[in-house]
Protein backbone atom coordinates (compact mmCIF):
# COMPACT_ATOMS: atom_id res chain seq x y z
CA UNK A 1 0.00 0.00 0.00
CA UNK A 2 1.01 4.11 0.07
CA UNK A 3 1.22 6.22 3.03
CA UNK A 4 -0.35 9.16 3.53
CA UNK A 5 2.05 10.94 1.06
CA UNK A 6 0.41 10.02 -1.60
CA UNK A 7 -3.36 10.35 -0.63
CA UNK A 8 -3.80 13.37 -1.92
CA UNK A 9 -3.57 14.93 -5.18
CA UNK A 10 -0.25 15.77 -6.46
CA UNK A 11 -0.49 18.86 -9.38
CA UNK A 12 2.83 19.14 -10.04
CA UNK A 13 4.08 15.39 -9.97
CA UNK A 14 5.10 14.26 -13.47
CA UNK A 15 7.07 10.81 -13.16
CA UNK A 16 5.90 8.21 -10.43
CA UNK A 17 8.28 5.13 -9.91
CA UNK A 18 6.84 2.30 -7.44
CA UNK A 19 8.45 -0.67 -9.39
CA UNK A 20 9.74 -3.51 -7.34
CA UNK A 21 7.26 -3.31 -4.43
CA UNK A 22 4.73 -5.40 -3.44
CA UNK A 23 1.37 -3.85 -4.50
CA UNK A 24 -1.27 -6.63 -5.08
CA UNK A 25 -3.69 -3.85 -6.55
CA UNK A 26 -3.81 -0.58 -7.83
CA UNK A 27 -3.75 1.96 -5.00
CA UNK A 28 -6.98 4.29 -4.41
CA UNK A 29 -5.49 7.12 -5.91
CA UNK A 30 -5.17 5.72 -8.54
CA UNK A 31 -7.91 4.61 -9.26
CA UNK A 32 -8.22 1.36 -7.76
CA UNK A 33 -10.45 -0.49 -5.91
CA UNK A 34 -11.61 2.39 -3.57
CA UNK A 35 -10.60 4.83 -6.31
CA UNK A 36 -14.16 5.48 -7.67
CA UNK A 37 -14.45 8.14 -5.15
CA UNK A 38 -12.21 11.34 -5.46
CA UNK A 39 -9.15 10.72 -3.04
CA UNK A 40 -9.05 13.23 0.63
CA UNK A 41 -8.07 17.04 -0.59
CA UNK A 42 -8.93 16.87 -3.99
CA UNK A 43 -11.99 19.21 -5.97
CA UNK A 44 -14.54 17.01 -7.37
CA UNK A 45 -14.26 15.61 -10.44
CA UNK A 46 -10.47 16.97 -11.05
CA UNK A 47 -7.54 14.23 -11.75
CA UNK A 48 -5.15 13.52 -8.63
CA UNK A 49 -2.64 13.63 -11.17
CA UNK A 50 -3.40 16.22 -13.84
CA UNK A 51 0.42 16.52 -15.19
CA UNK A 52 1.65 12.38 -14.85
CA UNK A 53 3.28 11.41 -18.22
CA UNK A 54 5.61 8.12 -16.45
CA UNK A 55 4.03 5.54 -14.08
CA UNK A 56 6.07 2.26 -13.58
CA UNK A 57 4.41 -0.39 -11.57
CA UNK A 58 6.91 -3.12 -12.76
CA UNK A 59 7.71 -5.79 -10.38
CA UNK A 60 4.92 -5.87 -8.27
CA UNK A 61 2.23 -8.51 -7.66
CA UNK A 62 -0.88 -6.53 -9.46
CA UNK A 63 -3.72 -8.92 -10.54
CA UNK A 64 -5.79 -5.88 -12.43
CA UNK A 65 -6.05 -2.68 -12.94
CA UNK A 66 -8.62 0.05 -12.39
CA UNK A 67 -10.48 1.83 -14.80
CA UNK A 68 -9.94 4.81 -11.99
CA UNK A 69 -6.67 5.44 -13.54
CA UNK A 70 -7.82 7.10 -16.82
CA UNK A 71 -9.34 9.99 -14.54
CA UNK A 72 -6.29 10.37 -12.28
CA UNK A 73 -3.88 10.53 -14.51
CA UNK A 74 -5.28 11.38 -18.10
CA UNK A 75 -1.98 12.60 -19.42
CA UNK A 76 -0.41 9.63 -18.88
CA UNK A 77 2.15 8.68 -21.64
CA UNK A 78 3.82 5.80 -20.16
CA UNK A 79 2.42 2.82 -18.57
CA UNK A 80 4.87 0.14 -17.64
CA UNK A 81 3.09 -3.16 -15.57
CA UNK A 82 6.33 -5.97 -16.55
CA UNK A 83 6.50 -8.77 -13.88
CA UNK A 84 3.07 -8.64 -12.64
CA UNK A 85 0.05 -11.08 -12.12
CA UNK A 86 -2.44 -9.12 -14.80
CA UNK A 87 -4.49 -11.64 -16.56
CA UNK A 88 -6.46 -9.75 -19.00
CA UNK A 89 -5.18 -6.65 -21.15
CA UNK A 90 -6.01 -3.87 -21.37
CA UNK A 91 -8.65 -5.29 -19.17
CA UNK A 92 -10.34 -3.08 -16.07
CA UNK A 93 -8.01 -0.15 -17.42
CA UNK A 94 -10.71 1.40 -20.23
CA UNK A 95 -13.40 3.01 -18.35
CA UNK A 96 -16.72 3.12 -20.51
CA UNK A 97 -16.27 5.87 -22.91
CA UNK A 98 -18.82 8.05 -21.31
CA UNK A 99 -17.02 8.23 -18.06
CA UNK A 100 -13.87 9.88 -20.10
CA UNK A 101 -14.66 13.00 -21.45
CA UNK A 102 -12.37 12.90 -25.00
CA UNK A 103 -11.78 9.60 -24.30
CA UNK A 104 -9.04 7.11 -21.82
CA UNK A 105 -5.78 7.71 -22.29
CA UNK A 106 -5.32 10.05 -25.34
CA UNK A 107 -1.70 10.57 -24.78
CA UNK A 108 -0.91 7.00 -23.85
CA UNK A 109 1.85 5.83 -26.20
CA UNK A 110 3.83 3.06 -24.57
CA UNK A 111 2.34 0.18 -23.25
CA UNK A 112 4.12 -2.86 -21.18
CA UNK A 113 2.87 -5.65 -20.18
CA UNK A 114 5.58 -8.24 -20.42
CA UNK A 115 6.38 -11.32 -18.10
CA UNK A 116 2.36 -11.26 -16.66
CA UNK A 117 0.04 -13.80 -17.09
CA UNK A 118 -1.80 -12.63 -19.87
CA UNK A 119 -4.11 -14.92 -22.08
CA UNK A 120 -6.47 -12.10 -23.36
CA UNK A 121 -5.54 -9.58 -25.06
CA UNK A 122 -9.12 -7.83 -25.38
CA UNK A 123 -9.89 -5.73 -28.84
CA UNK A 124 -10.63 -2.71 -26.80
CA UNK A 125 -7.08 -2.23 -27.24
CA UNK A 126 -8.02 -0.17 -29.94
CA UNK A 127 -9.13 2.43 -28.13
CA UNK A 128 -5.80 3.75 -27.18
CA UNK A 129 -5.50 5.80 -29.92
CA UNK A 130 -1.91 7.59 -29.10
CA UNK A 131 -0.68 3.89 -28.89
CA UNK A 132 3.29 3.46 -30.61
CA UNK A 133 5.17 0.67 -28.55
CA UNK A 134 3.39 -2.15 -26.90
CA UNK A 135 4.93 -5.51 -25.25
CA UNK A 136 3.56 -7.95 -24.21
CA UNK A 137 6.49 -10.64 -24.38
CA UNK A 138 6.59 -13.83 -21.72
CA UNK A 139 2.73 -13.83 -21.49
CA UNK A 140 -0.24 -16.75 -22.11
CA UNK A 141 -1.28 -15.41 -24.87
CA UNK A 142 -3.04 -17.89 -27.77
CA UNK A 143 -3.97 -15.55 -29.62
CA UNK A 144 -3.87 -11.87 -30.92
CA UNK A 145 -7.15 -9.92 -31.66
CA UNK A 146 -7.42 -7.95 -34.79
CA UNK A 147 -8.18 -4.67 -33.34
CA UNK A 148 -4.20 -4.38 -33.14
CA UNK A 149 -4.27 -3.50 -36.67
CA UNK A 150 -7.31 -0.30 -35.92
CA UNK A 151 -4.44 1.20 -33.34
CA UNK A 152 -3.44 4.12 -35.88
CA UNK A 153 -0.18 5.10 -34.77
CA UNK A 154 1.35 1.21 -33.50
CA UNK A 155 4.26 1.33 -34.84
CA UNK A 156 6.53 -1.23 -32.43
CA UNK A 157 5.08 -4.24 -30.47
CA UNK A 158 6.33 -7.57 -28.77
CA UNK A 159 4.75 -10.61 -28.89
CA UNK A 160 7.59 -13.01 -28.35
CA UNK A 161 7.35 -15.36 -25.55
CA UNK A 162 4.18 -16.94 -26.06
CA UNK A 163 2.10 -19.97 -27.22
CA UNK A 164 -0.20 -18.78 -29.97
CA UNK A 165 -2.27 -20.99 -31.61
CA UNK A 166 -1.48 -20.07 -35.62
CA UNK A 167 2.00 -21.10 -36.24
CA UNK A 168 2.73 -19.24 -38.87
CA UNK A 169 1.97 -15.93 -36.83
CA UNK A 170 4.01 -17.22 -34.23
CA UNK A 171 6.94 -17.58 -36.58
CA UNK A 172 6.30 -14.11 -37.92
CA UNK A 173 5.86 -12.42 -34.33
CA UNK A 174 9.46 -14.03 -33.76
CA UNK A 175 11.05 -12.87 -36.78
CA UNK A 176 8.71 -10.09 -39.26
CA UNK A 177 8.51 -6.43 -38.24
CA UNK A 178 5.80 -4.98 -36.85
CA UNK A 179 3.59 -3.71 -39.68
CA UNK A 180 3.47 -7.31 -41.36
CA UNK A 181 2.21 -8.94 -38.28
CA UNK A 182 -0.54 -6.10 -38.17
CA UNK A 183 -1.55 -6.47 -42.05
CA UNK A 184 -1.77 -10.11 -41.14
CA UNK A 185 -4.04 -9.65 -38.55
CA UNK A 186 -5.72 -7.09 -40.44
CA UNK A 187 -6.77 -9.77 -43.02
CA UNK A 188 -7.74 -12.20 -40.45
CA UNK A 189 -4.88 -14.59 -40.56
CA UNK A 190 -3.93 -17.18 -43.03
CA UNK A 191 -6.82 -18.09 -45.46
CA UNK A 192 -8.57 -15.44 -44.26
CA UNK A 193 -9.69 -11.90 -45.62
CA UNK A 194 -9.47 -10.46 -49.29
CA UNK A 195 -6.16 -9.03 -48.75
CA UNK A 196 -4.61 -12.06 -47.90
CA UNK A 197 -6.92 -14.09 -50.70
CA UNK A 198 -5.14 -11.70 -53.14
CA UNK A 199 -1.70 -12.34 -52.14
CA UNK A 200 -1.81 -16.00 -51.55
CA UNK A 201 -3.35 -15.98 -55.13
CA UNK A 202 -0.76 -13.71 -56.72
CA UNK A 203 2.10 -15.78 -55.02
CA UNK A 204 0.29 -19.21 -56.40
CA UNK A 205 -0.15 -17.84 -59.68
CA UNK A 206 3.21 -16.21 -59.31
CA UNK A 207 4.66 -20.29 -58.68
CA UNK A 208 2.73 -21.91 -61.69
CA UNK A 209 4.64 -19.34 -64.25
CA UNK A 210 8.01 -19.91 -63.07
CA UNK A 211 6.77 -23.75 -62.83
CA UNK A 212 5.81 -23.64 -66.67
CA UNK A 213 8.34 -21.45 -67.65
CA UNK A 214 11.16 -23.56 -66.08
CA UNK A 215 9.88 -27.16 -66.04
CA UNK A 216 10.85 -27.80 -62.33
CA UNK A 217 7.74 -28.11 -59.99
CA UNK A 218 10.65 -26.93 -57.15
CA UNK A 219 11.68 -23.91 -59.03
CA UNK A 220 9.96 -21.43 -56.84
CA UNK A 221 10.65 -23.00 -53.44
CA UNK A 222 14.29 -22.98 -54.22
CA UNK A 223 14.34 -19.35 -55.28
CA UNK A 224 12.58 -18.03 -51.81
CA UNK A 225 15.59 -20.24 -49.96
CA UNK A 226 18.10 -18.49 -51.85
CA UNK A 227 16.70 -15.57 -50.85
CA UNK A 228 16.96 -15.88 -47.31
CA UNK A 229 20.32 -14.67 -45.30
CA UNK A 230 23.09 -17.82 -44.89
CA UNK A 231 24.48 -19.18 -42.06
CA UNK A 232 27.08 -22.23 -41.35
CA UNK A 233 27.29 -23.78 -37.97
CA UNK A 234 30.50 -25.30 -37.38
CA UNK A 235 30.24 -27.97 -35.18
CA UNK A 236 33.00 -27.78 -32.05
CA UNK A 237 34.64 -31.36 -32.92
CA UNK A 238 35.40 -29.80 -36.83
CA UNK A 239 38.01 -26.62 -35.23
CA UNK A 240 41.07 -27.81 -34.62
CA UNK A 241 41.24 -24.48 -31.28
CA UNK A 242 37.61 -24.39 -30.14
CA UNK A 243 37.41 -21.34 -27.59
CA UNK A 244 36.13 -22.72 -24.12
CA UNK A 245 34.27 -20.51 -21.42
CA UNK A 246 34.89 -21.80 -17.82
CA UNK A 247 32.54 -20.40 -15.46
CA UNK A 248 33.28 -20.14 -11.32
CA UNK A 249 30.69 -20.74 -8.84
CA UNK A 250 30.54 -17.06 -8.05
CA UNK A 251 29.04 -16.12 -10.41
CA UNK A 252 25.64 -18.23 -9.25
CA UNK A 253 24.50 -15.35 -6.91
CA UNK A 254 25.58 -11.96 -9.21
CA UNK A 255 24.59 -13.21 -12.92
CA UNK A 256 24.77 -16.67 -13.86
CA UNK A 257 23.64 -17.18 -17.32
CA UNK A 258 26.23 -16.93 -20.21
CA UNK A 259 25.81 -18.11 -23.84
CA UNK A 260 29.34 -17.43 -26.35
CA UNK A 261 30.16 -18.32 -30.06
CA UNK A 262 32.29 -16.99 -32.56
CA UNK A 263 31.47 -15.38 -35.64
CA UNK A 264 33.59 -15.08 -38.83
CA UNK A 265 33.54 -13.54 -42.16
CA UNK A 266 32.66 -10.06 -40.79
CA UNK A 267 33.65 -6.70 -43.20
CA UNK A 268 32.95 -3.61 -41.13
CA UNK A 269 35.44 -1.16 -43.76
CA UNK A 270 33.21 -0.26 -46.37
CA UNK A 271 31.12 3.13 -45.37
CA UNK A 272 29.24 3.49 -42.45
CA UNK A 273 29.11 -0.36 -41.42
CA UNK A 274 30.78 0.32 -38.25
CA UNK A 275 28.57 3.14 -37.14
CA UNK A 276 25.74 0.69 -38.50
CA UNK A 277 27.32 -2.10 -36.38
CA UNK A 278 27.32 0.67 -32.97
CA UNK A 279 24.03 1.56 -33.45
CA UNK A 280 22.38 -1.69 -33.61
CA UNK A 281 23.77 -2.71 -30.96
CA UNK A 282 22.59 0.52 -29.01
CA UNK A 283 19.08 -0.71 -30.28
CA UNK A 284 18.82 -4.04 -29.41
CA UNK A 285 20.38 -3.03 -25.70
CA UNK A 286 17.30 -1.40 -25.91
CA UNK A 287 14.43 -3.68 -26.96
CA UNK A 288 15.21 -7.19 -27.23
CA UNK A 289 17.46 -6.80 -23.85
CA UNK A 290 15.42 -4.40 -21.97
CA UNK A 291 17.22 -1.66 -21.74
CA UNK A 292 20.19 -4.30 -20.38
CA UNK A 293 17.76 -5.63 -17.58
CA UNK A 294 17.02 -8.80 -19.63
CA UNK A 295 20.53 -9.40 -20.90
CA UNK A 296 23.66 -7.95 -22.24
CA UNK A 297 25.72 -8.62 -25.26
CA UNK A 298 29.36 -8.30 -26.03
CA UNK A 299 31.50 -8.37 -28.82
CA UNK A 300 35.16 -8.75 -29.19
CA UNK A 301 37.76 -8.76 -31.89
CA UNK A 302 38.28 -12.59 -32.17
CA UNK A 303 42.03 -11.65 -33.03
CA UNK A 304 42.36 -9.85 -29.59
CA UNK A 305 41.23 -12.32 -27.17
CA UNK A 306 43.30 -14.67 -25.42
CA UNK A 307 41.81 -17.85 -24.41
CA UNK A 308 40.96 -19.71 -22.43
CA UNK A 309 38.25 -17.89 -21.12
CA UNK A 310 36.77 -17.58 -17.29
CA UNK A 311 33.24 -15.76 -16.23
CA UNK A 312 34.14 -14.92 -12.61
CA UNK A 313 33.11 -12.63 -10.21
CA UNK A 314 35.70 -9.98 -8.10
CA UNK A 315 34.56 -7.30 -5.69
CA UNK A 316 34.25 -3.62 -6.43
CA UNK A 317 37.75 -2.78 -5.86
CA UNK A 318 39.26 -5.52 -6.79
CA UNK A 319 38.22 -5.45 -10.36
CA UNK A 320 40.13 -3.58 -13.04
CA UNK A 321 39.60 -3.06 -16.83
CA UNK A 322 40.48 -0.70 -19.20
CA UNK A 323 37.06 0.83 -20.65
CA UNK A 324 36.33 1.81 -24.05
CA UNK A 325 38.33 5.04 -24.76
CA UNK A 326 39.47 5.03 -21.15
CA UNK A 327 42.66 3.98 -19.15
CA UNK A 328 42.32 1.17 -16.93
CA UNK A 329 40.40 1.58 -13.67
CA UNK A 330 38.84 -0.08 -10.67
CA UNK A 331 35.19 -1.03 -11.65
CA UNK A 332 33.64 1.00 -8.21
CA UNK A 333 35.92 3.86 -9.57
CA UNK A 334 34.93 3.77 -12.86
CA UNK A 335 30.59 3.96 -11.63
CA UNK A 336 31.45 6.35 -9.30
CA UNK A 337 32.92 8.38 -12.16
CA UNK A 338 29.76 7.86 -14.32
CA UNK A 339 27.68 8.71 -11.57
CA UNK A 340 29.26 11.86 -11.44
CA UNK A 341 28.67 12.64 -15.28
CA UNK A 342 25.73 11.37 -15.16
CA UNK A 343 24.78 14.18 -12.64
CA UNK A 344 27.04 16.95 -14.33
CA UNK A 345 24.74 15.78 -17.47
CA UNK A 346 21.24 16.00 -16.14
CA UNK A 347 22.19 19.33 -14.76
CA UNK A 348 23.62 20.62 -17.74
CA UNK A 349 20.82 19.66 -19.85
CA UNK A 350 18.24 20.32 -16.89
CA UNK A 351 16.45 16.82 -17.59
CA UNK A 352 15.11 14.27 -15.35
CA UNK A 353 16.50 11.20 -17.04
CA UNK A 354 20.46 10.43 -18.58
CA UNK A 355 21.30 9.30 -21.72
CA UNK A 356 23.44 6.59 -22.91
CA UNK A 357 25.74 3.94 -20.11
CA UNK A 358 24.92 5.91 -17.59
CA UNK A 359 21.11 4.70 -17.53
CA UNK A 360 21.99 0.92 -16.82
CA UNK A 361 24.41 1.93 -13.67
CA UNK A 362 21.34 1.07 -11.46
CA UNK A 363 21.74 -2.29 -12.03
CA UNK A 364 24.65 -3.42 -10.33
CA UNK A 365 23.13 -1.84 -7.10
CA UNK A 366 23.68 -4.22 -3.83
CA UNK A 367 25.97 -6.13 -5.36
CA UNK A 368 29.14 -7.23 -3.51
CA UNK A 369 30.75 -8.51 -6.32
CA UNK A 370 30.88 -7.92 -9.90
CA UNK A 371 30.49 -9.92 -13.13
CA UNK A 372 33.08 -10.01 -15.50
CA UNK A 373 35.25 -12.19 -18.35
CA UNK A 374 38.33 -13.22 -17.66
CA UNK A 375 41.37 -13.74 -20.65
CA UNK A 376 44.02 -16.51 -20.23
CA UNK A 377 46.86 -13.19 -19.17
CA UNK A 378 44.59 -12.59 -16.63
CA UNK A 379 42.85 -9.24 -18.09
CA UNK A 380 39.21 -8.00 -17.70
CA UNK A 381 37.51 -8.05 -21.48
CA UNK A 382 33.58 -7.67 -20.05
CA UNK A 383 32.28 -5.84 -17.50
CA UNK A 384 28.34 -7.28 -18.02
CA UNK A 385 26.32 -4.68 -18.04
CA UNK A 386 28.59 -2.10 -17.73
CA UNK A 387 31.12 -2.05 -21.06
CA UNK A 388 33.95 -3.90 -22.79
CA UNK A 389 37.49 -3.55 -22.70
CA UNK A 390 39.44 -1.70 -25.33
CA UNK A 391 41.76 -4.37 -25.34
CA UNK A 392 39.16 -6.47 -27.34
CA UNK A 393 37.45 -3.28 -29.18
CA UNK A 394 36.17 -3.97 -32.89
CA UNK A 395 37.28 -1.98 -35.20
CA UNK A 396 36.78 -1.53 -38.92
CA UNK A 397 39.80 -4.13 -39.60
CA UNK A 398 37.89 -6.88 -37.69
CA UNK A 399 36.72 -9.71 -39.48
CA UNK A 400 35.91 -12.10 -37.05
CA UNK A 401 34.13 -11.59 -33.61
CA UNK A 402 33.59 -13.20 -30.29
CA UNK A 403 29.82 -12.91 -28.99
CA UNK A 404 28.70 -13.17 -25.56
CA UNK A 405 25.41 -12.51 -24.10
CA UNK A 406 24.90 -12.48 -20.32
CA UNK A 407 21.85 -12.67 -18.24
CA UNK A 408 20.67 -12.78 -14.44
CA UNK A 409 17.31 -14.56 -15.44
CA UNK A 410 17.29 -17.35 -17.82
CA UNK A 411 19.68 -19.08 -20.26
CA UNK A 412 16.47 -19.11 -22.49
CA UNK A 413 16.82 -15.13 -22.81
CA UNK A 414 20.58 -15.15 -23.81
CA UNK A 415 19.81 -17.65 -26.63
CA UNK A 416 16.54 -15.71 -27.82
CA UNK A 417 18.86 -12.65 -28.07
CA UNK A 418 22.10 -14.18 -29.35
CA UNK A 419 19.95 -15.76 -32.24
CA UNK A 420 18.67 -12.61 -33.22
CA UNK A 421 21.96 -11.03 -32.20
CA UNK A 422 23.27 -12.95 -35.57
CA UNK A 423 20.27 -12.47 -37.80
CA UNK A 424 21.20 -8.64 -37.31
CA UNK A 425 24.61 -9.28 -38.11
CA UNK A 426 23.44 -11.55 -41.41
CA UNK A 427 20.98 -8.54 -42.36
CA UNK A 428 23.65 -5.86 -42.23
CA UNK A 429 26.17 -7.55 -43.81
CA UNK A 430 24.06 -8.31 -47.00
CA UNK A 431 23.02 -4.48 -46.78
CA UNK A 432 26.86 -3.62 -46.71
CA UNK A 433 27.04 -6.11 -50.10
CA UNK A 434 24.06 -4.78 -51.74
CA UNK A 435 24.45 -0.91 -51.14
CA UNK A 436 28.40 -1.35 -52.61
CA UNK A 437 29.31 0.64 -50.24
CA UNK A 438 33.49 2.32 -50.44
CA UNK A 439 36.00 1.79 -47.93
CA UNK A 440 36.00 4.79 -45.63
CA UNK A 441 36.78 6.56 -42.61
CA UNK A 442 34.29 5.89 -40.25
CA UNK A 443 33.44 7.64 -37.31
CA UNK A 444 34.76 4.92 -34.42
CA UNK A 445 32.51 5.78 -31.40
CA UNK A 446 34.87 4.40 -28.61
CA UNK A 447 32.22 6.11 -25.98
CA UNK A 448 31.73 3.23 -23.46
CA UNK A 449 28.70 0.93 -25.20
CA UNK A 450 28.56 -1.89 -22.81
CA UNK A 451 28.65 -4.87 -24.01
CA UNK A 452 27.49 -5.22 -27.68
CA UNK A 453 28.60 -4.28 -30.94
CA UNK A 454 26.26 -5.13 -33.46
CA UNK A 455 27.90 -6.14 -36.34
CA UNK A 456 26.79 -5.24 -40.00
CA UNK A 457 28.57 -5.08 -43.18
CA UNK A 458 30.01 -7.96 -44.87
CA UNK A 459 30.86 -8.76 -47.83
CA UNK A 460 28.81 -12.06 -48.16
CA UNK A 461 27.48 -13.34 -51.41
CA UNK A 462 24.01 -15.07 -49.58
CA UNK A 463 24.40 -18.90 -51.46
CA UNK A 464 28.19 -19.14 -51.78
CA UNK A 465 30.11 -17.01 -48.85
CA UNK A 466 27.45 -17.68 -45.36
CA UNK A 467 28.76 -16.36 -42.34
CA UNK A 468 30.36 -18.67 -40.36
CA UNK A 469 29.09 -19.67 -36.28
CA UNK A 470 31.67 -21.68 -34.51
CA UNK A 471 30.23 -23.42 -31.73
CA UNK A 472 31.70 -22.55 -27.61
CA UNK A 473 31.70 -24.67 -24.91
CA UNK A 474 30.91 -23.13 -21.08
CA UNK A 475 32.02 -25.36 -19.00
CA UNK A 476 31.62 -25.20 -15.38
CA UNK A 477 35.27 -25.93 -13.24
CA UNK A 478 35.03 -29.64 -13.23
CA UNK A 479 34.82 -29.43 -16.96
CA UNK A 480 31.34 -30.95 -17.38
CA UNK A 481 29.48 -29.01 -20.23
CA UNK A 482 26.58 -26.80 -18.94
CA UNK A 483 26.29 -24.76 -22.36
CA UNK A 484 26.77 -25.59 -26.28
CA UNK A 485 25.83 -22.87 -28.73
CA UNK A 486 24.51 -23.13 -31.29
CA UNK A 487 23.35 -26.40 -30.82
CA UNK A 488 21.14 -28.29 -32.83
CA UNK A 489 17.36 -26.96 -31.16
CA UNK A 490 19.01 -23.51 -31.02
CA UNK A 491 18.58 -20.54 -34.48
CA UNK A 492 14.90 -22.11 -34.53
CA UNK A 493 13.27 -18.34 -33.64
CA UNK A 494 15.12 -16.87 -36.93
CA UNK A 495 14.54 -19.97 -39.39
CA UNK A 496 12.00 -18.31 -41.22
CA UNK A 497 14.35 -15.39 -42.21
CA UNK A 498 17.73 -17.30 -41.91
CA UNK A 499 19.29 -20.94 -43.69
CA UNK A 500 21.38 -22.79 -41.26
CA UNK A 501 23.86 -25.18 -42.25
CA UNK A 502 24.71 -27.57 -40.04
Amino acid sequence: GLGEGLGGPLPALRLLDLSGNGLEALPAVLGGAAGAEPPAGAREGAPAFPQLRSLNLSGNRLRELGPGLARAAPQLQALLLSGNRLRVLPGGLLPPPAAVPGGPFPLLSRLEAADNEVAELGADIAALSALKSLDVANNQLKELPAALADCPRLKEANFRGNQLKDKRLEKMVNGCQTKAILEYLRAGGRGKGKAESAREEARKKKREKQQKKDGGDGEQDELEEASKLLVKVLHISENPAPLVVKVSPGVKDVRPFIVCCVLKGVNLKPGNALKRFLSAQTKLHEDICEKRTAATIATHDLQLVKGPLTYDVQPPDELKIMPLGRKEIKAKDLLRQLQLEAEEQRKQKKRQNVSGLHKYLQLLDGKDNYPCLVDAEGAVISFPPITNSEKTKIRKDTRDLFLEVTSGTSLQICKDVMDTLILKIAELNRFTLENKEDSGSDNESDALCGPVNLNPSQNIQPMNFPLVVEQVRVVDTDENLKVLYPSKTDLTTVSSLLTVIR
